[in-house]
């Protein structure tokens, strides 16, 4: 199974977009979903994370322009991000632990998907 992350694109700062994560194959199931990123020369910082218990945690510089959601019909993960800024400019990964036929969890990370805020 895989991660499929989408969403990403080039953006104006001010503007938005919304990424998704979903896996690859049925009978996975997320039971937690985050997002990192990773812009050129700096190392990979969390953003945003589901977590299992459905504490939230976000980036201080993300904090009241980013918001983690999560869609269990859909089994799906999301991350808004309003107001973005030229620093918001990496590559997005999605990250989830997800259940395997009701037995075993464990995490899985995605492709990574490119935001890039620029004017």
């Amino acid at each position: 199974v895989q991660l499929q992350a989408s969403g990403g694109g080039l953006v104006q700062p001010g503007g938005s977009l919304t990424l998704s994560c979903t896996p690859s194959r049925s009978g996975f199931v997320i039971a937690a979903v985050g997002w990192a990123r990773q812009a050129p020369g700096k190392q990979r910082e969390l953003v945003a994370a589901f977590r299992r218990d459905g504490s939230l945690d976000y980036h201080d510089s993300v904090k009241g322009r980013f918001t983690i959601s999560r869609d269990d019909a859909k089994n799906t993960g999301y991350l808004q991000m309003n107001s973005l800024k030229l620093g918001d400019t990496a590559i997005y990964y999605c990250f989830a632990d997800l259940v395997e036929n009701q037995l075993t969890i464990k995490q899985y990370w995605g492709q990574g998907t490119q935001v890039t805020v620029s004017s």
